[in-house]
């Protein structure tokens, strides 16, 4: 089998879109070593790199000319033979020839329909357009999600039975041990505290990382933050000026995979109170690591985080209080929970997911 796919996320996002294209095909290719992956772009990247060495695994540039992702690389996938184009962020090319093909796009969510106020005017129009294309050109539709699903069905009025939900899985730092030195010199290169919990994702209003901030006001939990910072940023930094809180909080940068996995693992406590996520790999993250996780009991969150996380009302700082400082001063809870936790999400380990994708392509060819 020969599958192709839309390969701009996994080389030039960091994160989200990013991590989900490279493990996918990263799971794929080492899983399904007998089929050939194709990936179509303008132009390579760093990023992905190991993945890019596997002899199954293959760049081909796109076609040159104006929107050519649009245009001109579903055509380029049929002039490569594939039998298969998978578009990995919501998008499906809009021209194509008449050789066979069939095509099958991931949706992540719908947030930009649930929370317009999140995006402008412009980016929901664009949005909204190249999804519901994507879903009227697609053979099959994954959704990361139960919860994403019900949103394609409600939102995009596609029928239940041409959606397919396969979960996502993490980065493989997550899931090794890392050396005793790489967990020193980290912990030392980032100056960690000794017991803190811990926040990851971008700072922004969606991920509402100011009611943890108000959470811990008046305690001496330290915080330690890792996302990239938005306009949102300026409103948290000043409220942790005004409360004069600016020793008790971290806010990292630079931070890379292997390191990030590091912090996870020596985390007390994983607080992620998103008003809404597609699915929240964070969350998964924090689980592989053995680290309890606190989390809303919100949109897909507890599928994410199966019975043994936390789970707070999103809105109530006092509600994440109370819950925080319960497992801040209980250790055996907190190691109940991570061990419990650590079984639970095994469903979202590699060779599940790997075999769930490779089902879903044969099914459809």
């Amino acid at each position: 089998m020969k599958i192709a796919f839309d390969a701009k996320r996994f080389f030039h996002n960091t994160s989200g879109l990013g991590n989900y294209s490279r493990d996918l095909v990263r799971i794929l290719s080492e899983y399904f070593p007998q089929n050939e992956y194709i990936l179509f772009n303008k132009n390579k990247s760093e990023r992905g790199f190991d993945t890019l060495q596997k002899q199954n695994v293959h760049f081909v540039a796109t076609s040159k000319g104006n929107m050519s992702r649009q245009f001109k690389m579903g055509k380029d996938a049929q002039k490569q033979k594939a039998d298969i184009f998978h578009g990995l962020s919501g998008e499906l090319p809009l021209k194509w020839n008449k050789t066979p093909i069939k095509k099958v796009v991931t949706i992540h969510d719908l947030i930009f329909v649930r929370y317009p106020q999140y995006y402008s005017f412009f980016d929901r129009k664009i949005h909204l357009w190249k999804f519901r294309k994507a879903v009227q050109i697609a053979d099959k539709i994954i959704a990361i999600s139960e919860q994403t699903k019900r949103d394609i069905i409600h939102y995009l009025k596609v029928p239940e039975d041409k959606i397919e939900v396969i979960y996502q899985g993490c980065h493989q730092a997550f899931k090794e041990q890392q050396s005793e030195e790489f967990i020193h010199q980290t912990k030392e290169k980032f100056n960690l505290p000794e017991r803190f919990i811990l926040n990851v994702g971008t700072i922004e209003a969606r991920k509402n990382l100011l009611n943890i901030v108000k959470a811990i006001t008046g305690t001496d939990i330290p915080l330690v933050i890792i996302g990239k910072k938005t306009k949102y940023y300026r409103k948290v930094e000043a409220y942790i000026r005004k409360n004069k809180i600016e020793k008790q909080i971290s806010f990292l940068e630079g931070v890379s995979m292997d390191e990030l996995a590091v912090i996870y693992k020596s985390a007390d406590i994983f607080v992620y109170p998103s008003f809404f996520e597609g699915f929240g790999i964070p969350v998964i993250e924090a689980l592989f690591s053995k680290t309890v996780t606190i989390t809303s009991n919100t949109s897909c969150l507890p599928e994410a985080g199966g019975k043994d996380s936390v789970y707070i009302n999103p809105e109530n700082d006092l509600d994440i209080r109370s819950k925080i400082k319960f497992l801040w001063n209980n250790e055996s809870e907190r190691k109940r929970r991570a061990d419990k936790s650590f079984e639970f999400v095994q469903k979202f380990n590699d060779e599940q997911i790997a075999s769930d994708l490779m089902n879903l392509y044969q099914k459809i060819l």
